[in-house]
């Protein structure tokens, strides 16, 4: 919030809400598919407060919190989805991987691998400030 802006571009005012957008969705996915630490189904606010405010209480305690966080858009369903494809398990946004936003009608630039770009060079995505999510 109280970052200055002076001498930035108009994106780059915007990368750390898609970073911590990023973070939060990837916390949630890591919870329910790593970890197998929450579960999937309707859920009480209740459950959810408690389980956020005692993190060592068992999963048992909180059931369905996996499909509260999708329902209530705590963390990005679409970009979840990515995540589970062959290719994507690294994607940092959704923005990246759409073919309208780039200028010739393909991937942005962090999707490129990196043994496929020139040496040294410093790759960063216009749209979220992402350094290479391609694997």
């Amino acid at each position: 919030e109280t970052e200055p802006h002076e001498g930035k571009r108009k994106q780059e005012s915007l990368w750390p809400i898609f970073k911590i957008h990023h973070q939060k969705s990837r916390y949630i996915y890591d919870l329910y598919y790593r970890r197998k630490a929450i579960s999937r189904g309707k859920m009480l606010l209740i459950g959810l407060f408690i389980y956020l405010s005692y993190s060592c209480l068992p999963c048992s305690l909180v059931p369905e919190l996996y499909d509260y966080c999708l329902n209530e858009n705590i963390a990005d369903r679409n970009l979840i989805a990515k995540w589970k494809k062959v290719g994507y398990e690294n994607l940092c946004c959704l923005r990246c991987i759409q073919h309208r936003d780039t200028n010739f009608g393909t991937n942005c630039i962090c999707r490129v691998p990196k043994g496929k770009l020139e040496e040294g060079r410093i790759v960063e995505c216009i749209h979220c400030g992402c350094r290479g999510c391609s694997g």
